[in-house]
């Protein structure tokens, strides 16, 4: 039998279905996005991840709400935060590498608190701002935590002696751990704002690197990167509790995210079922863009439940604004379509395909199977372990049927037709190509 979407959870199980949920959702839910640093499935355990160190609250998130296990974004980070912020894909933005990100302007793109502040929301940036330019507040926060660079946690690190808060530029003292400082500000802005809607898009600093010892970490410890898995897992865990503190759990709703898949050092250790995944962050193979999502918003997110329909990292601008009742830009183009339905445990318009570029490359992915920019059709029935590449010609009927289908995608988006881009071909700084090139000579 083919099924187009399938999301099977405990309600199906048992035999109910949303009539053993809750009434019906007030119209403005709270929306909590949390988005971790280079943090791939082979880092959480609810996905079959290996690893000794456990993540009792990220999956306490599964299964009391929606695991997605086809969530696409792009393999690098800047460029991926800039397709969540404006729903919209890299060649229409110009973001499709880590320099190019930074020339977004605010008079050209709308970044999601510009859309959901006049439908009433109050909205805070907490974290990495990424290689996004200017700062949260030119893009419409009204509250905003914003440290330098990537892997920030203590003042002894270059970028981690000061932090700007609502840009006012305040110093990390000795021994204090700026993910806790962050913490505390997250905490400080729903209590603050606890009676209207508020969107918090909580940029987390784990796990990307530098890896650094975490205030729980062992003086003997030799393993600073579960260190830090468990301690990034501890603050999820701290800050749902929080909103069960405030009495605003039931009313919601909390996503957690990937940036992109592990990074590359960490990649041979983050294994799944006792395999390595296909590639990792920078790469565009399986294990650079396919990451964890957690859907959770108790009563209105089914507990239990796996999702495969296909998701990639636009889909959060129009979802977000269906669950606001905020208007989407006009005359803009917006390539996310809302996961609503599917957020309530209903079938909803699942997506055919998720489209992913980084810098001159690009790929369409549907299940089972992928083409790139190059025409290269893979067979992914292995993902995320392998890929086989599959020569024209020897497609069986169901292959022949997904390379038209993906072709026609690629036709349609026309990828090559929007603004090119003129950087590095990995899609990375050219400064830090440049410098490890000449490490290497």
């Amino acid at each position: 039998m083919k099924i187009h979407s399938l999301c099977l959870g405990l309600a199906a199980v048992l035999g109910f279905g949303l009539a053993g949920f809750a009434a019906a959702a007030p119209t403005k839910p709270n929306i909590v996005f949390i988005l971790a640093d280079d943090l791939g499935i082979g880092n959480i355990g609810c996905y079959g991840a290996d690893q000794t160190v456990k993540t009792p609250n990220i999956d306490a998130l599964a299964r009391g709400g929606t695991r997605y296990t086809n969530a696409y974004t792009v393999p690098l980070c800047g460029p991926s935060r800039a397709a969540i912020q404006t729903g919209r894909y890299g060649f229409r933005t110009g973001a499709t590498n880590q320099d190019a990100t930074g020339q977004i302007k605010p008079s050209a793109e709308t970044f999601l608190p510009q859309i959901l502040k006049p439908a009433g929301y109050v909205t805070s940036m907490i974290g990495k701002w990424g290689q996004l330019p200017l700062g949260p507040a030119e893009f419409g926060f009204d509250d905003h935590l914003k440290f330098q660079g990537s892997g920030t946690y203590w003042n002894t690190q270059e970028k981690g002696r000061t932090y700007l808060l609502n840009g006012k530029t305040v110093a990390l003292p000795d021994k204090v751990y700026l993910p806790d400082v962050m913490h505390r500000h997250a905490v400080d802005f729903i209590t603050r704002h606890r009676e209207k809607p508020f969107y918090l898009y909580y940029s987390l600093s784990h796990i990307h690197g530098e890896i650094l010892p975490t205030p729980d970490s062992a003086p003997d410890s030799n393993d600073h990167f579960a260190d830090n898995i468990a301690y990034m897992d501890k603050l999820v865990g701290q800050f749902v509790a929080e909103l069960d503190r405030l009495k605003l759990r039931d009313n919601t709703l909390v996503v957690f995210f990937g940036d992109n898949g592990t990074g590359g050092g960490y990649a041979d250790r983050s294994t799944v079922k006792g395999r390595r995944l296909s590639g990792a962050k920078g790469d565009m193979l399986e294990g650079g863009a396919l990451v964890p999502m957690i859907v959770n918003w108790p009563g209105r997110t089914p507990a239990g439940k796996l999702c495969v329909d296909m998701v990639d990292s636009t889909d959060f601008f129009p979802t977000f604004a269906e669950f606001a009742g905020a208007k989407l830009p006009e005359k803009t183009v917006i390539d996310g379509r809302s996961l609503a339905a599917q957020f309530r445990g209903e079938k909803g318009q699942p997506r055919d395909w998720a489209f992913t570029q980084l810098a001159r490359n690009w790929y369409v992915r549907t299940t089972g199977w992928k083409l790139n920019q190059a025409g290269e059709f893979f067979d992914m029935s292995e993902a995320p372990w392998g890929e086989k590449l599959v020569a024209p010609g020897t497609e069986s009927p169901a292959g022949l049927a997904a390379r038209q289908r993906l072709a026609a995608a690629l036709t349609h988006l026309n990828p090559a037709g929007g603004i090119p881009d003129t950087g590095d071909p990995s899609g990375r700084h050219a400064s830090n190509v440049n410098k490890k090139e000449k490490k290497k000579k």
